[in-house]
């Protein structure tokens, strides 16, 4: 009897309590899809519901934005299921290790507004969890849904701001109106413009990384990422597109039309139109919805038309009035209907996630890994925070597919080695993320098809078809070193990124630094070029210089090398020309239009946040007023517009620059600008003909096209690293191509280049005739122009943050190439 007329209470409780909680609209003041909600409004109406429904919602703040916004996960479910959270999170991750009983509740999280401008979703949200707390709660019996209400809030405000400054009033509908064309740095991406849904493998940024702390420590059952797309599309949700990767299970497959033919008798019984199982394809893993599918989930895209062009109403192609209120409505009825299904198939969603976790008999079952202890070491840190497992090998000889020839052979390990083996919980992600190739049931994507992390970190592998015994790894020993005082110089070696942010903190701490052009041997050791030389004799004026120079190389664990003399046993003594003074150049870049935002971000986040050295923003809009001999170096990332902006006044202006010993880095399209002008001796490489005189069929011109592209595949290339600007490496270098644009060698300084059997991809897709196109190409290269130099970038060595052995290319051109 007690225990009933407890019951009884706790539901009167709730119902009393869901009574009076207030909707969305009734909190904010305003009628939701009406106006766009700020952040701190939205934060203010999560702690709102927090505070007043206790037992069925906790409010996490899991970290704050680059522009210290709080990023939050509200957990929403029954006040039963919430008295036993943490046993239902705890047995839910014991399934990855095939321990406990099935369980009869899913997890279920959504994730609104990774694109900032795609801004409906963030206002979905709040109706979503409303509903769920009160006349939805029967969902919430199954399940424990977890709601991430703006993983990009910084982008998001960007676009909120900026909307609600420039709109009319009222709100005009005519897509040309200002309010429907947003500028050069629209809500899309983060602080750093960087697209935070292509990030979560690589974890470059602090939103990507806080995140995957608290999704590791749930990984969900389902995930759902909620996106926008143009203003003319219907919605878009699962099944999605080919090609699926090979690794996605069957019921993985199937549980996408479950849930997706929930959706469609909703959308059927409203009259809404959508489409399921094109354009969206289920292949790069670090994507919302690939990365939690790698992970045992069911993740899945859904889109809804609209995006920052929308505003709170816009009228469509063919007349119709799309509005706010309109696209809330969808993300709302999609996000109910799956945590509908989610509750329903509990079970079922608990037996296959356990089965996800199984013993996986893939074809290589470790991958070995040899080279630079730096990049080894920076990989280590990606995989920690992946919680995948690692070791270091053991003296052994180990056959498989070696990466480097693309052939099987045999590899020496020692306990220096890096051993990641597919026996393990994560062994799908692994398998993924390190995989030599990636099969393609689909040529046509939407992303990138390679990605291969032993490429990106410029590592020796194998693939073993056997597992390859290693040990605990062991993290390299920090330097605590005192130096010796009556030194002559302190030397160091350059050969990774490493040493680039070393050399960056040394400048700027105004501590002299010399580098070597010749190979040289001294006091028994050998280096190679570029090495550092920090003399005693340089810095004497310094009275701070050996405490600076200890607490620098401690902190970025540099061993230095205390020699007694300059005159080298062999090479060029440190007085020779051959070893120059390492100037600490005043670098600017272009920014606005006709620059790409997001490889605008890759660089900015590369030295603010990577090489730690600063940089001067040039807006395109004032260039021509800026004294450019002001600064030494002048970077224009890629993007598209380059020739009709950089027209005879400014293109004249840059040339003069050069010529009096500036130094140009052109990156992508913005080589495009320089071809012919000026005396610059670029020259594009044509597309060869299609051979074919046949009609081409109306069906098949996608398919047609691609023979033209390239969809970011790797290539192995050739590195003539005798040249500043590949200090550090080997002769040697996979390159990530995301296009076809290539360019004829340079009569000299052709440092990094594809030659004729090199076309072939190791890995991803290249169309046939962009195959023909590239061969015998420039990748980066150096032109003298008078007393400066232009260094051209045809490939990103910084794309999305992690392709890791492009990054001392990068500092090379700043500091190595004089």
């Amino acid at each position: 009897m007690k225990q009933l007329s407890l019951l009884l209470f706790i539901i009167l409780t709730c119902s009393l309590s869901a009574q009076h909680l207030k909707s969305p609209s009734e909190f904010l003041g305003y009628e939701l899809g009406t106006q766009f909600t700020r952040h701190h409004e939205v934060v203010d109406y999560y702690q709102y519901l927090a505070a007043n429904t206790p037992d069925r919602l906790q409010l996490l703040e899991y970290g704050k934005t680059n522009e210290r916004r709080p990023l939050l996960l509200a957990i929403v479910t029954s006040v039963e299921n919430m008295n036993n959270l943490d046993n239902i999170r705890e047995a839910h991750l014991k399934s990855t290790t095939g321990e406990g009983t099935t369980s009869d509740k899913a997890i279920v999280w959504l994730s609104y507004n990774v694109h900032g401008n795609e801004s409906a979703s963030t206002e979905a949200s709040m109706q979503t969890i409303f509903d769920l707390l009160t006349h939805k709660r029967a969902y919430l019996e199954h399940t424990v849904v977890l709601i991430d209400p703006c993983i990009n809030p910084d982008g998001r405000d960007r676009y909120v701001n900026w909307y609600n400054q420039h709109k009319n009033t009222p709100n005009n509908m005519d897509p040309n109106s200002k309010e429907h064309h947003e500028g050069w740095w629209n809500g899309r991406s983060n602080h750093y413009m960087f697209d935070l849904n292509r990030d979560w493998a690589w974890l470059t940024q602090i939103e990507s990384q806080n995140r995957l702390k608290v999704y590791n420590k749930w990984l969900p059952h389902v995930h759902v990422d909620f996106h926008e797309q143009g203003i003319d599309s219907p919605y878009y949700f699962a099944p999605a597109a080919e090609p699926y990767h090979e690794v996605i299970t069957p019921f993985q497959k199937e549980f996408q039309t479950t849930i997706g033919k929930n959706h469609a008798k909703y959308f059927d019984a409203n009259g809404w139109f959508y489409f399921t199982k094109e354009v969206f394809d289920l292949l790069y893993p670090s994507y919302g919805d690939t990365y939690p599918i790698y992970n045992g989930g069911i993740g899945m895209t859904y889109e809804q038309g609209g995006s920052g062009r929308a505003g709170l109403g816009i009228i469509t192609q063919i007349g119709d009035t799309l509005t706010l209120k309109d696209r809330i409505a969808h993300h709302i009825t999609t996000g109910l209907s799956t945590v509908e299904v989610a509750g329903k198939n509990a079970e079922k969603l608990n037996e296959e996630f356990k089965k996800f976790y199984t013993h996986k008999d893939y074809t290589y079952k470790s991958y070995v890994l040899n080279g630079n202890a730096d990049n080894i070491e920076a990989l280590t840190e990606l995989l920690y925070k992946h919680e995948i497992e690692y070791g270091q090998g053991k003296a052994a000889t180990i056959k498989g597919f070696r990466y480097g020839t693309g052939k099987t052979g045999s590899m020496i390990t020692d306990p220096n080695s890096l051993i990641v083996s597919t026996d393990q919980p994560k062994s799908t992600l692994v398998k993924v993320l390190f995989e030599p190739t990636t099969k393609l049931s689909d040529s046509v994507t939407y992303d990138i098809t390679a990605w291969s992390l032993p490429y990106a970190y410029g590592l020796k592998a194998l693939a073993s078809q056997s597992l390859v015994p290693k040990t605990p790894y062991t993290r390299k020993k920090t330097h605590q070193q005192t130096l010796d005082k009556n030194a002559y110089a302190y030397l160091t070696e350059w050969h990774s990124f490493k040493d680039a942010r070393f050399l960056a903190e040394l400048l700027e701490n105004k501590i002299k630094v010399r580098h070597s052009y010749k190979p040289f041997s001294l006091e028994g050791k050998s280096y190679d070029r570029g090495s550092l030389i920090i003399a005693k004799g340089d810095n004497k004026n310094n009275p701070l210089f050996l405490e600076s120079l200890g607490r620098i190389a401690d902190k970025h664990n540099i061993s230095l090398t205390a020699v007694s003399t300059g005159f080298v046993e062999s090479g060029k003594d440190f007085g020779s020309h051959y070893v120059q003074m390492t100037k600490k150049p005043k670098i600017a870049i272009l920014s606005g239009k006709p620059t790409s935002t997001l490889q605008f971000g890759e660089i900015w986040h590369y030295f603010e946040q990577q090489l730690h050295y600063p940089i001067t923003v040039i807006d395109s809009d004032y260039l021509g007023r800026v004294d450019l001999p002001e600064y030494d170096i002048l970077i224009l990332p890629n993007g598209r517009g380059y020739k009709s902006y950089l027209d005879e006044y400014k293109m004249a202006d840059i040339e003069n620059w050069i010529s009096n010993g500036g130094k140009l880095i052109a990156m992508g399209g913005a080589i495009k600008g320089l071809i012919g002008e000026n005396g610059f001796n670029i020259k594009a490489k044509e597309i060869p003909q299609d051979s074919s005189l046949n009609p081409q069929v109306f069906d098949e011109t996608e398919r047609e096209s691609i023979k033209k592209n390239i969809t970011g595949a790797i290539f192995k290339t050739k590195v003539d690293n005798t040249h500043p600007l590949a200090y550090g490496y080997i002769d040697t270098y996979f390159t990530l191509k995301n296009g076809a644009d290539a360019y004829a060698y340079l009569t000299n300084g052709s440092v990094v280049y594809l030659e004729e059997n090199q076309n072939t991809p190791v890995a991803g897709f290249a169309g046939s005739l962009a195959q023909q196109k590239i061969a015998n190409t420039l990748v980066f290269g150096v032109e003298p122009h008078g007393s400066g130099q232009v260094i051209y970038m045809v490939d990103n060595p910084l794309f999305r943050g992690f392709w890791e052995n492009g990054k001392l290319f990068f500092a090379n051109a700043l500091f190595m190439v004089n």
